[in-house]
């Protein structure tokens, strides 16, 4: 009853950037924190950023000063923008969101985005 849809992966050249969207549709209570992952061939899934409700960001070292995450409530959507790629960002890039299903119960869900590719090579 619930999907994250991603937009924005591509090929680009070192030095350039990509901005990555995911929007979350269906039936649900409420939406916490979000987030993005990235999967290299060969390496585990990585935390890239997070994002919480009030704003709070986190990143991991390797993008700090580089990628930027937001969110926009309104539309259920949290976005990554990326700048001076380098070829190390190579990767599948899945957002996630905590989603709290029902009204009746504080239960909440990850879910996850089907992944989009992001490919830095000149």
């Amino acid at each position: 009853q619930v999907q994250l849809v991603e937009s924005g992966g591509g090929l680009v050249q070192p030095g350039g950037s990509l901005r990555l969207s995911c929007s979350a549709s269906g039936r649900f209570f409420s939406i916490g924190a979000m987030g993005w992952y990235r999967q290299a061939p060969g390496k585990q899934r990585e935390l890239v950023a997070t994002i919480t409700t009030d704003g709070t960001t986190n990143y991991a070292d390797s993008v700090k000063g580089r990628f930027t995450i937001s969110r926009d409530n309104g539309k259920n959507t949290v976005y990554l923008q990326m700048n001076s790629l380098i070829t190390e960002d190579t990767a599948v890039y899945y957002c996630n969101a905590r989603i709290r299903i029902r009204p009746t119960t504080t239960t909440t869900y990850d879910y996850w985005g089907q992944g989009t590719q992001v490919t830095v090579s000149s």
